[in-house]
C-alpha cells in the first residue's frame, strides 16, 4: 500500500475541514493532520489506518499527536447517536480539539448540516441556532463556562437542543441544576483525545466501551480507542498497555466504578504533599467551587516553607473575604490539612483553545510562589 503524505487540517475553516476527514476515513484521501505541522511528520510515522493526526491540548502537560483511525472518529460517533440521537449539529467548540471535529463526524455521518458560531456571546448562538433546519433532532457541545454564560444571555437557544453535551471539565452541580430549571437537557461527557472525544455520559460507558480501575487509576478499553502517539513509542507503551490480552488507555485519571457509573475524583498527577498528607487539588477545586464567588477559579499547589506544598484559589472574579468561606467548605468535605492558603486575583484565566483553564501556565506563574 503507498504511503500517503499527510495534510494540515485548517480548524478557522470547518467546512473544509470536514471535507478533508471524510475523504480520509473514506480512504479517498491522506491523513488530515490538525494542531501541528504536517511537515514534521513523516508518512512512515503515521500508524496505517490513520486518518486523523490531533495534537492534545496540553492542559496538564506536553501536548502529544494523537493517531486516530477512521473506525475509532466513526465508532465514537455512532455510539453517541446510539445514546442521544443523530441530526444537524451547532459547532462552538475550536475544530482544533477533538470535541469541534466529532461535531463534524457525527453531523457527516448523519447526513445532517453544521452550523458554525463565528463569534462569542449569545447573540452569535442565537444565530447559528436559527440555522439549523427544522424537523429534525439537534445538538450542540460546549464547555461549562460557556454553558453558565449562555443560560444568562440565549436560555431559549439552549433549550431548543434535543441535548446539549457538556465536557472538557468537571460540570458544577448548580449548572446542571440551573440548566434543567431553564428546559436544557445537559449530557455531561467523560473521555478524551485518545478515545476519539467523549466515551462516558452520565457517568454511563458508550456501546462498546468498557471500564477498569487498577490500582485507582480508570482505564479505558473499546473500539474508540487511538492506535498511538505519533513518533512516541515509549509514550504509546506507557499510555496503551495490553492487559489480559485486550488493549487499554490508561487516562492518568483517579476515580471509581460502582453500579456501572463512572466517579472521577481527580488527577492522578495533579497531587501535593503537605505537611506528609497526600491531597488532590481536584477535590480542593470542587470545594471551593461551591462558594458562589469562586465557580470558575482554579486550584493549584505552590512551595510552602512550613508544609512542604501548599494549595492557592487563582480567580479573576472573588475576593480576599471568599478565602474564608473557600477554607470552610474545603475543611468540611476534605479536613483542615487541605484548606487553601491564599487566594490569588488575576486579571483573567488563561486558557486553552479547549475552553479549559491552562494549568501549566498557572503553575509555571505562581508555582513557585513561597507561603508562609
Amino acid at each position: 500500500m503507498a504511503l500517503l503524505t499527510p495534510v494540515p487540517g485548517d480548524p478557522a475553516d470547518p467546512s473544509a475541514l470536514q471535507a478533508a476527514l471524510i475523504r480520509a476515513m473514506d480512504g479517498a484521501g491522506p491523513p488530515v493532520v490538525v494542531g501541528t505541522d504536517p511537515a514534521r511528520i513523516g508518512a512512515r510515522d503515521i500508524p496505517p489506518g490513520t486518518a486523523l493526526v490531533l495534537a492534545t491540548s496540553g492542559s496538564t502537560g506536553i501536548p502529544k499527536r494523537v493517531a486516530l483511525t477512521a473506525d475509532a472518529l466513526s465508532a465514537s460517533a455512532r455510539a453517541t447517536a446510539g445514546r442521544i440521537g443523530a441530526g444537524a449539529w451547532v459547532l462552538a467548540l475550536p475544530a482544533s480539539r477533538i470535541a469541534g471535529i466529532q461535531v463534524l463526524v457525527r453531523a457527516a455521518l448523519a447526513g445532517a448540516p453544521v452550523a458554525t458560531v463565528d463569534r462569542t456571546g449569545g447573540a452569535a448562538f442565537e444565530a447559528a441556532t436559527r440555522r439549523l433546519p427544522g424537523g429534525i433532532p439537534a445538538f450542540t457541545s460546549l464547555v461549562p463556562a460557556q454553558v453558565r454564560g449562555l443560560l444568562e444571555t440565549a436560555p431559549e437557544a439552549l433549550a431548543r437542543f434535543d441535548a446539549v453535551l457538556v465536557g472538557g471539565q468537571q460540570t458544577p452541580p448548580d449548572l446542571l441544576e440551573r440548566a434543567a430549571a431553564r428546559g436544557v437537557r445537559l449530557v455531561r461527557t467523560y473521555g478524551s483525545t485518545e478515545t476519539a472525544g467523549g466515551c462516558v455520559y452520565d457517568g454511563t460507558p458508550l456501546d462498546g466501551v468498557r471500564l477498569r480501575i487498577r490500582s485507582g487509576e480508570v482505564l479505558i478499553t473499546g473500539p474508540v480507542l487511538a492506535t498511538a502517539y505519533v513518533d512516541d513509542p515509549a509514550g504509546s507503551a506507557r499510555a496503551f498497555p495490553t492487559l489480559d490480552d485486550e488493549r487499554w488507555y490508561r487516562t492518568g485519571d483517579l476515580g471509581s466504578v460502582d453500579g456501572g457509573m463512572l466517579r472521577i475524583t481527580g488527577r492522578a498527577d495533579n497531587v501535593i504533599v503537605s505537611g506528609g498528607v497526600n491531597i488532590s487539588l481536584d477535590l480542593v477545586e470542587s470545594a471551593v467551587h461551591t462558594v458562589p464567588a469562586l465557580r470558575d477559579a482554579v486550584v493549584i499547589g505552590v512551595a510552602d516553607e512550613t508544609w512542604g506544598e501548599a494549595s492557592v484559589v487563582v480567580t479573576a472574579e472573588g475576593a480576599a473575604h471568599d478565602l474564608a468561606d473557600a477554607r470552610a467548605a474545603v475543611q468540611s468535605a476534605l479536613g483542615a490539612p487541605a484548606r487553601p492558603r491564599e487566594i490569588v486575583r488575576v486579571d483573567a484565566l488563561p486558557l486553552l483553545a479547549s475552553g479549559k483553564p491552562d494549568r501549566v501556565a498557572l503553575r509555571e506563574r505562581f508555582g513557585g510562589r513561597r507561603l508562609g
